[in-house]
Formats: C-alpha cells, structure tokens, sequence
C-alpha cells in the first residue's frame, strides 16, 4: 500500500512559480514510477509528468515542456513537480500518482493517487 499527500498548491500570477510536493508513506516508494495529473473544471484528467523509479527516466506533456521540472527523493520519499512561467490554462487540481508499471502511470491507470492539491494562475 502507498499513500500519497500532495501539499504546494495555491493562488499565483501569469509567469509566477509553484512547486508542488507530494509525499508517499511505505518502504517501497523507490520501487514505484511517479507521475503527476491535472483535472480542469469541466475537463477530463490529463497526464504532466512522470519519473522512472531511479529518477533517471523523466517524460512531460508537450503543453509543459520547457517550464515544469519533475524529480524525486527517494531518502525522503517524495516527487516534486516545480512550475515555472504558470499560465492560466494552468489553474487544474493537481494530482500524484505511484506506478510499478511504466505504461500504466502514463495511461493514468496508476493503482495510487493522492487527494489532490489546487493550482490557480490568475491573469
């Protein structure tokens, strides 16, 4: 079993940044990929990021390329996603997600999500 508690959302301006944290409970959070989501008002959840276990293997949507970074610490058992140059089109719930299966995480078939955390960019 994993738990997973997503903290670092909140209210910021076009161009502004966030970083989001999500930490995850259990001894094998190093044996897990980790992804994050997002889900608009209205709009279906969608994939932003993912990270192989080792951290070594990194994958974004094309939207957030160049501005989201995502990269994990294993000691202290968390992902974090930092978020750069925000725009509106940005303001969703953001979710985290653990996957032993790499195609399923980007699937968002993930057996683990957190609760999410909300993110809006005003204009």
């Amino acid at each position: 079993q994993v738990q997973l508690v997503e903290s670092g959302g909140g209210l910021v301006q076009t161009g502004g940044s966030l970083r989001l944290s999500c930490a995850a409970s259990g001894r094998t959070f190093s044996s897990y990929a980790m992804g994050w989501f997002r889900q608009a008002p209205g709009k279906e959840r969608e994939f932003v990021a993912a990270i192989s276990w080792s951290g070594g293997s990194t994958y974004y949507t094309h939207s957030v390329k160049g501005r989201f970074t995502i990269s994990r610490d294993n000691a202290k058992n968390t992902v974090y996603l930092q978020m750069n140059s925000l725009k509106p089109e940005d303001t969703a719930v953001y979710y985290c997600a653990a996957e032993r299966t790499w195609e399923l995480l980007l699937s968002g078939r993930s057996d683990y999500w957190g609760q999410g955390t909300q993110v809006t960019v005003s204009s």
